[in-house]
């Protein structure tokens, strides 16, 4: 910290108890505090905890990533209150509290800022989570999930030999996914995990818990100038200056065993705007499983069919944030031993098709007048909005996977940035190909028409970005296999390169052996809807 360096910092407490209108500005406290602040007033459930505003990331930033003489002994002060609400104290050895840090710029940045969870940690506390909650496999899951995320978001490393000690522990145990792990495989590979940290780091993983909040407070203002932000924001118009608040809650497990979970839900499909719940949910899981894009998700119906009234309960929560927010919303939430705990809401990024399509239903549903709908679409190039399909004959189906977005596209293979804009600047069209997309992929998935990933939900933040930016996505593909360099894929039996021709269905989930043709049509009878409330706007 740079001497003399003195300024105020804004803490918001986050108290569903206590929170009362009026609320402060979303300027101060990002999108992300300001709705769960909102929530909080409504009496839905949200974890406590409390907001550092956006001033402390602006500050960090002009100060040569240095923050105020005060922070420290402000922080302390939130903490403790954060431990007098929850009865809990971090780095306590008999019941620790734990929290999760997340990031929340004033308008949305889906999964272009670090988040990170399980924040308190550490070898003496993990044993306070076995004895504070009876649940030794919900401890030692949440202690890896840590020790991995805190080298990835903390100290930039990078997930693959991570990925290998999962992969060899999964082959040892001949198992077929993470969640199928037992308590003392989890301890072993917490194990694993810390000697590979202090192997990637040259430290031994921290055993500090308030060092490791202030770690996470700074790789969240850190993350406000990565690339891959500075690129979103540049897409999207968003001022490089306004900065990101920062929350801090106390955590809630989804990773707590059978009747809990983590999930993602809109309020409507956000592909085609269609009005009906559109949620994915990973049973026993943390949030990130589902937004981070490496893991698929249940859909709706599985949620209804183990924790019915989990269901209902969301069922009521999206009516009643479309009534407040009066547009379609993105929503996260956890379940915990079949509890519901809301950690976000936001207006959900949706296809041009989508927006179009909610703007004249939520006019039907009385919640906006026309002229408040063409404010909303306002943006959008009605000629360009078109439901596409391919015009020839099918031809041979090489692979299926979960639409993301709809639509179709027909291009070359790319399987990373420099390939996309090596073809797109030679005039043809781009399928990109991962392994799992990420947000730091925004710019491959500008490039490209269509989006096909091997893993992956349909609501991750990837797949979200996908459908703002009117790509096709597929997410899922089972049969398909990258090999360990950006040179080629096998589908199903056949071998594609750099290069060669894909095509990929969003509206069946089909994919093809390119190139094929697309026929665009327009969706008429809404579009002439949104034209007369134009000129009848235009009118006077």
């Amino acid at each position: 910290m740079k001497p003399g360096v003195t300024t105020p910092v804004d803490i918001y407490p986050l108290e569903p108890d206590s929170v009362r209108e009026p609320l402060p500005d979303v300027s101060d406290v990002g999108g992300k505090g300001g709705n769960l602040l909102r929530l909080a007033a409504l009496g839905l459930p949200v974890p406590p905890g409390f907001i550092l505003g956006t001033g402390l990331c602006r500050h960090y930033h002009a100060h040569g990533a240095a923050l105020p003489d005060d922070y420290r002994v402000r922080m302390a002060g939130a903490l403790e209150r954060l431990e007098a609400v929850t009865g809990l104290r971090l780095g306590s050895p008999r019941r620790p509290l734990l929290v999760s840090v997340r990031s929340g710029a004033p308008l949305s940045m889906p999964g272009m800022l670090e988040t990170l969870l399980n924040v308190g940690l550490t070898d003496t506390t993990v044993g306070g989570l076995v004895r504070a909650t009876g649940n030794p496999r919900l401890a030692w899951d949440s202690y890896r999930r840590f020790v991995r995320a805190y080298a990835e978001v903390v100290h930039g490393c990078r997930s693959e030999r991570f990925d290998t000690l999962v992969h060899e522990a999964l082959t040892r145990e001949g198992l077929a996914a993470e969640n199928e792990f037992d308590t003392p495989t989890l301890r072993t590979l917490t194990e694993a995990y810390q000697q590979l940290f202090h192997a990637l780091t040259g430290e031994a993983f921290p055993q500090d818990p308030l060092a490791q909040l202030h770690a996470a407070v700074d790789a969240v203002l850190r993350s406000w100038t990565s690339a891959h932000a500075r690129a979103y924001r540049a897409a999207h118009g968003i001022d490089e200056h306004v900065g990101t608040a920062v929350t801090v809650q106390a955590m809630v497990f989804g990773n707590a065993g059978a009747t809990s979970g983590a999930g993602v839900g809109f309020t409507r499909d956000p592909a085609t705007g269609a009005r009906e719940l559109y949620v994915d949910f990973a049973f026993n899981a943390q949030g990130e499983d589902v937004v981070a894009g490496r893991h698929a998700g249940a859909g709706g119906a599985a949620l209804a069919r183990s924790l019915p009234a989990i269901e209902s309960e969301i069922a009521e929560i999206a009516n009643t944030l479309e009534d407040v927010f009066r547009d379609m919303q993105d929503f996260e939430f956890t379940v915990q031993d079949g509890r519901l705990f809301l950690l976000q809401t936001r207006a959900g990024k949706r296809s041009p098709l989508a927006a179009l399509t909610i703007a004249v239903d939520l006019v039907d549903e009385g919640r906006l007048t026309p002229e408040e709908a063409c404010a909303r679409l306002a943006g959008l190039d009605l000629d360009a909005i078109t439901l596409d399909r391919f015009g020839d004959a099918d031809g041979e189906v090489l692979a299926h996977a979960t639409p993301a977005s709809i639509g179709v596209a027909s291009g070359r293979v790319a399987f990373d940035a420099a390939q996309a804009r090596a073809w797109t600047e030679a005039g043809d069209a781009v399928v990109l190909v991962r392994h799992e997309a990420a947000t730091s992929d925004f710019e491959s998935m500008r490039l490209a028409a269509g989006v096909l990933t091997a893993v992956g939900a349909k609501t991750s933040h990837a797949a979200v970005v996908a459908r703002e930016l009117g790509r096709v996505c597929l997410v899922g593909c089972g049969a398909l296999v990258l090999g360990d360099d950006a040179t080629g894929c096998r589908l199903g039996e056949r071998r594609l390169r750099a290069g060669d021709h894909l095509a990929l269905d969003g509206n069946r989930g089909l994919v093809f052996a390119g190139p094929r043709t697309i026929v665009r049509d327009a969706p008429a009878a809404t579009l002439a809807r949104v034209r007369a409330w134009r000129e009848a706007a235009a009118q006077g």
